[in-house]
């Protein structure tokens, strides 16, 4: 296996760093992106939980760009939250604009226990346009 071609957003929140791992991982011409939370640039969570939304989706927009991706990129979705009562009529309100023209991107979402501190997670892969490739 060749070395891992690790993906930055131009200003990383401090959740890479503090636990160790990459916002994303390139292979191919597909994009692994880490789930991305709503954290905020010293790692902490947005206290409203429409802006942990928000700020979780702009961390994504942010991994995106860093690959040359944006979300209409995006091929598969997963949805986590601890609170799914709460979090999903407020996503479902808004996240398919977020994605661009149909088709929508495949969706999976599930409710759990723990998500460190943070009530809304969402980890994706996307399709790296050919001028954004790696070989």
């Amino acid at each position: 296996m060749g070395k891992r071609n690790a993906v930055f957003p131009a200003n990383p929140h401090t959740l890479y760093a503090d636990h160790g791992y990459s916002p994303a991982v390139r292979a191919g011409d597909l994009l692994f992106v880490s789930g991305q939370v709503g954290a905020r640039a010293d790692g902490t969570p947005e206290p409203d939980l429409a802006d942990e939304i928000a700020l979780a989706f702009a961390n994504l927009r942010d991994v995106l760009a860093g690959a040359g991706c944006t979300p209409a990129d995006v091929i598969d979705v997963q949805l986590f939250t601890t609170d799914p009562e709460a979090v999903f009529p407020l996503l479902f309100a808004h996240h398919p604009a977020y994605w661009g023209e149909g088709p929508l991107p495949a969706l999976t979402a599930a409710g759990v226990t723990w998500l460190a501190g943070f009530r809304f997670e969402i980890k994706v892969i996307a399709r790296i346009p050919n001028e954004g490739a790696a070989t």
